[in-house]
């Protein structure tokens, strides 16, 4: 069987690997910057989080944080879970509280989504597709509600520590303990919320850095393309990137490899570009995004686990 399929697209891989052969340049290396300042954008998404609870930390570690916590999650089995640790791990040391550190984690994931699929209405829109309105308007809602849940919690603890109270009243009933057992870490970890104030402009800003995050990720395959002297619209570029960023959320593959990369290519040839030139710019781009950033990544994460013996901040 792989030997047909072989045999059948022999001639297109032949030909990418004709355009990989001479890419130009120029185009390379600004596909190489995208990425880069692609990384740096969500590692300032979540510095305006932590500096909306009056955490601050140099922008180099954030950096550092965001290219090892991406290797994490990408190459090992169960990787957001390892991402996700260690996340919480260099926020605590940054001077996070448990509270804040885990506030900023879930809101950075939703702002990053929702981005996301920001990003897919663009380009469906630019294609003049069919959107599905019930999902996007399901995921705009869910995201809201989490928002405005998150901003009721820091405004109003003491509702929250009533009803957590209750709750773990009940619990420690059925295990025959204190009625008032661990409410006093219930009461520190909502009270903790409070440092939390995110206002309207630190949101809007850490909004703008995770579509920069994604649309400079974009740019980055569209620089790879003309490098291979392929082109397509915008709108195009952008449906065949989310084509290949969905398909990232259901392979179990490390990095996705051969699932994330046929979905690109699919995405880029029914924009038009053909074959041969899709193969090689989805390689180059694949090159840049997976394996300069994957490489950087573990990396910095030796540098985070040398860092990781001095002791953790306090939070203020």
């Amino acid at each position: 069987m792989f030997a047909a399929e072989l045999a059948w697209g022999w001639n297109a891989l032949a030909s990418a690997a004709a355009h990989l052969g001479a890419p130009h340049t120029g185009w390379l290396a600004a596909a190489l910057a995208a990425e880069v300042i692609s990384m740096g954008a969500y590692a300032r998404m979540q510095r305006r989080l932590l500096r909306s609870a009056g955490v601050c930390a140099p922008l180099s570690r954030h950096v550092a944080l965001a290219y090892a916590a991406h290797s994490l999650s990408v190459t090992l089995p169960g990787g957001p879970a390892f991402s996700t640790r260690l996340n919480y791990q260099q926020m605590r040391r940054f001077g996070a509280s448990p509270a804040v550190a885990s506030w900023s984690i879930a809101l950075s994931g939703i702002l990053s989504a929702t981005a996301l699929a920001v990003i897919t209405v663009a380009g469906t829109l630019g294609a003049q597709e069919t959107l599905r309105w019930p999902d996007l308007a399901g995921l705009v809602v869910a995201a809201l509600l989490v928002t405005v849940g998150v901003r009721w919690v820091v405004r109003r603890p003491h509702i929250v520590i009533r009803v957590l109270g209750a709750l773990l009243g009940l619990l420690n009933r059925v295990r025959r303990r204190s009625a008032t057992n661990g409410i006093e870490r219930v009461e520190g970890f909502v009270g903790q919320l409070r440092a939390a104030r995110l206002s309207p402009l630190q949101a809007a800003a850490a909004s703008g850095f995770a579509l920069l995050n994604w649309l400079l990720d974009a740019a980055c395959l569209g620089a790879c393309l003309l490098a291979v002297g392929g082109s397509v619209s915008p709108s195009d570029l952008l449906l065949a990137f989310c084509l290949g960023m969905a398909a990232s959320t259901i392979t179990l593959v490390p990095g996705g490899l051969g699932i994330i990369d046929s979905a690109l290519t699919l995405g880029l040839t029914t924009g038009g570009v053909g074959t041969a030139t899709a193969i090689a710019a989805v390689v180059l781009y694949r090159i840049i995004s997976f394996g300069f950033v994957i490489g950087t990544g573990w990396i910095f994460w030796l540098i985070i686990r040398r860092r990781g013996r001095t002791p953790v901040t306090s939070h203020p």
